[in-house]
C-alpha cells in the first residue's frame, strides 16, 4: 500500500510537467466546441486531453437496470448503452478525426471499485508514441460539481472546460445551474473556461486590474494565446473619471508584461463606470473574456464575488477564469 502511494505521488508530480486539459462532455454541442477548443490548445507532445462524464451513483444499476457484469462489459467496449458513454465515445471520435492526432494510440484499461454504485469508476487512456494521452472518464459522484472537483484532485490540470448546458444523463440541474458552475470556479486551483456561443477567431478580452494576482493573470492568459496564436486585447474599468489614469497604468502594465512573453496586444483601452456592466459590454466583440480569480481589495468582489458570475451569467460570450 505505502509503495502504491509513492507511485501515486510520482505520478502526480510527473504530470506537472504536462499541459494538462479537463473537458467535461454532457453531450451538448456547446461541449463539444469546447473539446475543439481544447485540441488546439493542448496541441503537442507534452499535452493531455481527458473528457469527463458525471454520472449519478447507482443510476438505475443496482435494481431494474443493467447487471453489472454486462454493464462495464459495454462500457469498455464501448457500448452505447451506459449513461455518458456514447457522449464519450462521440468525443473520442472527434479528436481521432483531426490530422494531428494520427497516431497509433496503445490502451490501458482501469476500473475503480465505488461504494455505493455497482459501476463505479471507469476510465480508458490512449497513450501515442510521443507519450501524449487522451483520456476518457465515466465517473461516479453525488453531484456534478463534486464529480469534476475531485477529478482535479486525481489531475492536476491546467484548464478546465465546461460547456453551458446539457442534459448530463438526466440529471434535474444541467452544467449551467449556476450554483454548479460557481461552485466549480470558486474551489478549482485552476482555470476554468465556461464555454457559452464558442464561435473562435474574435480574439480574448483581457481584464485588469494591476493588482500582483492579475500580472500573473495576465502571463497565464497570454501563454494560452500563444498556444492557439489568437489575438488578445487588455483592458481596464475606471470606477470614476479621477481613477482613469490609474486604470491606463494597469493597462500599460499589463501590455508590457504581454510584451515580455512575445505578445503584442492588438488593442489595449479603458473605460469608465460600472466594472460588470462595461466589462459585459466591450466583451460582446470577443470570443472570450478573460479576468483572475482575485483583485485588489476594492475589486475583490467582482473577480470572485457576485459581480463575477454576473459575468458568467450573462456575457455573451464564453468566460475564462485564470488561475
Amino acid at each position: 500500500m505505502a509503495d502504491d502511494n509513492v507511485d501515486l505521488e510520482l505520478l502526480y508530480e510527473k504530470r506537472k510537467e504536462r499541459y494538462r486539459v479537463l473537458v467535461c462532455i454532457d453531450g451538448s454541442e456547446e461541449s463539444y466546441r469546447g473539446l475543439s477548443y481544447a485540441a488546439e490548445i493542448a496541441n503537442n507532445a507534452n499535452s493531455d486531453i481527458i473528457l469527463l462524464y458525471v454520472r449519478p451513483i447507482d443510476q438505475g444499476l443496482r435494481s431494474g437496470g443493467l447487471q453489472v457484469r454486462v454493464a462495464r462489459e459495454n462500457m469498455l467496449s464501448w457500448g452505447l448503452e451506459l449513461p455518458g458513454i456514447k457522449y464519450l465515445k462521440k468525443g473520442l471520435d472527434q479528436l481521432m478525426s483531426r490530422d494531428d492526432m494520427a497516431s497509433e494510440w496503445d490502451e490501458k484499461i482501469t476500473h475503480t471499485d465505488i461504494a455505493g454504485d455497482p459501476l463505479g469508476d471507469n476510465k480508458i487512456e490512449y497513450i501515442n508514441e510521443d507519450g501524449r494521452s487522451i483520456v476518457l472518464k465515466l465517473k461516479t459522484a453525488t453531484t456534478i460539481a463534486a464529480g469534476i472537483l475531485d477529478q482535479y484532485e486525481l489531475g492536476p490540470y491546467d484548464l478546465i472546460i465546461l460547456g453551458e448546458s446539457g442534459s448530463w444523463g438526466g440529471w434535474a440541474k444541467s452544467l449551467w445551474d449556476p450554483a454548479v458552475a460557481e461552485k466549480v470556479v470558486m474551489h478549482s486551483p485552476c482555470s476554468v473556461l465556461v464555454a457559452r456561443g464558442l464561435e473562435r477567431g474574435h480574439g480574448h478580452l483581457l481584464c485588469t486590474d494591476g493588482s500582483e494576482s492579475a500580472l500573473h493573470m495576465v502571463k497565464r492568459a497570454g501563454a494560452i494565446s500563444k498556444r492557439i496564436n489568437s489575438k488578445l486585447s487588455v483592458m481596464a474599468v475606471a470606477e470614476d473619471v479621477e481613477s482613469e489614469d490609474d486604470a491606463q497604468k494597469n493597462v500599460d502594465a499589463a501590455v508590457a508584461e504581454l510584451k515580455m512573453l512575445g505578445v503584442e496586444p492588438v488593442k489595449a483601452f479603458t473605460r469608465v463606470g460600472n466594472p460588470f456592466e462595461e466589462i459585459i459590454s466591450a466583451g460582446d466583440d470577443y470570443s472570450f473574456i478573460v479576468v483572475g480569480s482575485t483583485g485588489k481589495t476594492g475589486l475583490k468582489r467582482f473577480f470572485m464575488g457576485s459581480v463575477s458570475f454576473k459575468v458568467m451569467e450573462h456575457a455573451k460570450h464564453s468566460v475564462i477564469i485564470v488561475r
